[in-house]
């Protein structure tokens, strides 16, 4: 049974049937349609339409996977069963849980569900992505627009810098006098190089970042006044965009699978859970060294876990993988860079392959750029058509 229908649970639910028709393949997940998080800051820049980020599971029926619909609410290791959010139960022999994000809503003092309805986060695909960008549209030109990262782990570490170019290159070409404010509580960041060099050749003095070091932590928000509140300055939004503190989703808490950090320990063979045997976690709940939180790589995880589950099924012990992970950050319609990994497990942890690793040049030129960038579209073509399709 797989628990949750995002890259990583569809991908597990489809390849588990690859590799084994013979199996009973359950897909447990509570939302017809799958919003996608890839992309989506596209949809807030105006670039996309929402409807090109949802997707239904026809495909992965048609893949003889059984698709429930439903909320899984607890899981009863010792049972081996799933509780439904009607009562009912499913059993299982193999559990593998996807569970994706939540909010950790108690992180960040005056951020809640409430607030977040007039500081959006927009780090869950849908409503929320949709609602920063009709603030975006809404703000008068010369507006200031504020980004607020936190210390810890989030989905996608890049996508904030993302999301700040792409955001500048809606208010350059709808709002020129405007400008952004990132408030990070971090001093480095992922491909801060090229994302920086990408900022001052595309949008001059449009993009300021703070670093921690330099007060750029958010201690406080209210979204009434629209203000982030650091150690040293409290900044005035015209919109506000505040990525709050994250955690593995709730059913990765209820099964036992996630620790004291609120993510979910796992080994590198198979992602079985380090707490509880017998149940595999995949996607962005997952911490283990060397992985990132990625589709990409959630897609590649989802799919060597389905080999090792097959194998171990069948009394045989799983093969060591190699597992693969591209991450594209785009900072403009036809501007886009990458970087590339091939790891290994290791002493219980991933590491990566020597000689197989590429980050986009510096002073790669405009072709490059605008290659990278039809990459990352036809990536995500091909993945959720792989997945959903």
């Amino acid at each position: 049974m797989v628990v949750g229908g995002g890259f990583a649970g569809a991908t597990c639910a489809r390849a588990l049937k690859k590799l084994q028709p013979g199996l009973s393949v359950t897909l447990v997940e509570a939302d017809r349609i799958f919003t996608a998080c890839p992309m989506s800051s596209e949809v807030v820049a105006g670039l996309r339409e929402m409807k090109q980020q949802e997707f239904g599971y026809d495909g992965v029926a048609r893949a003889s996977v059984t698709v429930v619909n439903a909320a899984a609410q607890s899981v009863d290791p010792a049972k081996r069963t799933v509780t439904l959010a009607d009562g009912s139960q499913l059993p299982w022999d193999r559990l593998v849980i996807a569970p994706g994000i939540d909010i950790d809503w108690k992180g960040l003092p005056g951020y809640d569900e409430k607030a977040a309805e007039r500081m959006p986060h927009a780090w869950k695909a849908g409503p929320q992505t949709m609602l920063l960008r009709r603030q975006l549209e809404a703000m008068e030109d010369g507006g200031l627009v504020v980004i607020s990262l936190p210390d810890g782990l989030i989905r996608c570490a890049p996508a904030p810098y993302e999301r700040a170019g792409l955001i500048a290159h809606y208010l350059k070409t709808k709002k020129p006098k405007s400008k952004i404010l990132i408030l990070d509580a971090k001093d480095s960041f992922s491909q801060q190089r090229l994302f920086q060099k990408a900022w001052k050749e595309l949008y001059p003095g449009m993009i300021e970042w703070v670093a921690l070091s330099q007060a750029g932590k958010v201690t406080s928000v209210d979204a009434a006044a629209l203000t982030f509140t650091t150690d040293f300055e409290t900044h005035k939004a015209a919109v506000g965009n505040v990525i709050p503190p994250q955690r593995a989703g709730a059913i990765a808490r209820a099964a036992g699978v996630a620790d004291s950090s609120g993510w979910c320990p796992v080994e590198p063979v198979s992602f079985e859970s380090t707490l509880q045997p017998g149940i595999h976690v995949l996607g962005d709940a997952v911490v283990l060294s060397g992985l990132a939180k990625s589709a990409y790589i959630a897609s590649e995880a989802a799919r060597v876990c389905a080999a090792a589950i097959v194998a171990r099924l069948a009394g045989k012990p799983p093969a060591e993988p190699r597992l693969g992970n591209t991450c594209y950050s785009m900072a403009a319609p036809d501007y886009a860079f990458s970087m590339k990994y091939l790891y290994r497990p290791q002493d219980g942890q991933l590491v990566e392959i020597p000689g197989n690793t590429y980050f986009s040049p510096l002073d790669g030129d405009a072709a490059l750029r605008a290659r990278e960038a039809g990459e990352a579209q036809a990536w995500f073509r091909t993945a959720t058509n792989e997945i959903f399709g």
